[in-house]
């Protein structure tokens, strides 16, 4: 009898709130003009990574294994800035900084999918260069379509899983305090924070997203590179190393970009507590910038693909003169 009260009593103070509240920045003059900066950063990323994704689909050049991959990337850069940035303009922007409790792990689910998504993609093309480095003879056939298809479906078989059961981990809180989120989006950690039942489950969880969107890609790419390293190092000839490096650099500046200021935030946030203004700008910043940054990178320091810009542009001209040329001879 008394175990049935107990529980009774347990499920009258289980509180789920309506909505949360987000806060955003905390008493910071002329806020709105970053988020009409976020905006910006929101626009370039669209143009850049649709540009990108075209480029590749128009040229069948770039119809490669490798290039799924950066396409995928493109893809992922593309649709996590759609998840975060739009909502944070709408709520900030339009101040409707109240959001329902389900739309809320909704919109938690996309931004910390299509993040992981860009993890995982890096790693994937990391793959890409250490059999093209390491085992040149065997790289066409290893790193097929289908094999590259096959790895894009298990990391989104994988993502979606994790991700989900992460979010519906959120339900077995209980909100009978404040519902306030001192964060810019619906973010995880903010919200186990202000829980008021045990929270050491989604604790243990999101140590595990760190991982998994943080130090496992980190240390696997570092074991590839090292592989790589370990095989250029073996080439006689110096030019021939330069080819090889020249391969990897643009990988390589994406993984810097993407895991850098990741890595600083976290750093900066165990040595000392971090200011929720602080954190704010340097979480929003390292979730948007990379993904304007990468369409450029691979753009300017990829000759496959300036090569592919250049003859796609030169066909179109050669269509657009033809068809002048039509027009005119139709007119006389």
């Amino acid at each position: 009898m008394s175990s049935m009260q107990s529980n009774s009593s347990a499920n009258a103070t289980f509180v789920r709130p309506a909505t949360f509240f987000i806060n955003g920045f905390f008493n910071v003059p002329h806020a709105k003009y970053y988020y009409v900066f976020l905006s910006l950063v929101y626009v370039v990323t669209v143009l850049g990574n649709s540009f990108i994704m075209c480029v590749i689909y128009s040229a069948r050049r770039l119809h490669t294994a490798k290039y799924i991959a950066v396409f995928h990337l493109a893809l992922s850069d593309l649709c996590g800035s759609t998840a975060l940035i739009p909502k944070v303009m709408e709520t900030f922007l339009f101040e409707h900084q109240d959001i329902s409790y389900e739309a809320c792990l909704t919109y938690m689910f996309f931004v910390y999918h299509f993040m992981n998504m860009q993890s995982l993609t890096l790693i994937v093309l990391a793959y890409d260069r250490l059999v093209a480095i390491c085992l040149p003879l065997r790289y066409h056939a290893i790193v097929t379509k289908p094999a590259m298809f096959m790895i894009m479906g298990v990391i989104w078989i994988f993502s979606v899983t994790f991700f989900s059961i992460l979010v519906c981990s959120v339900n077995r809180l209980s909100f009978c305090g404040s519902n306030v989120l001192d964060s810019y989006f619906c973010d995880y950690g903010p919200i186990y924070r202000i829980a008021c039942n045990d929270n050491s489950v989604n604790i243990l969880l999101g140590k595990i997203c760190y991982s998994l969107l943080i130090f496992a890609p980190l240390i696997l790419i570092f074991i590839s590179y090292f592989c790589i390293s370990v095989v250029l190092f073996k080439i006689p000839h110096g030019i021939d190393r330069i080819k090889a490096i020249k391969t990897c650099s643009s990988h390589l500046m994406l993984v810097a970009i993407f895991y850098i200021p990741i890595l600083s935030n976290n750093i900066a946030s165990i040595i000392t507590p971090l200011h929720p203004n602080a954190r704010i700008i340097n979480n929003s910043l390292t979730q948007t910038i990379p993904p304007m940054l990468n369409p450029i990178i691979y753009t300017l320091k990829t000759e496959d693909v300036m090569q592919s810009i250049k003859e796609l542009y030169k066909r179109r001209k050669v269509n657009t003169t033809t068809e002048r040329r039509v027009k005119n001879s139709r007119s006389i």
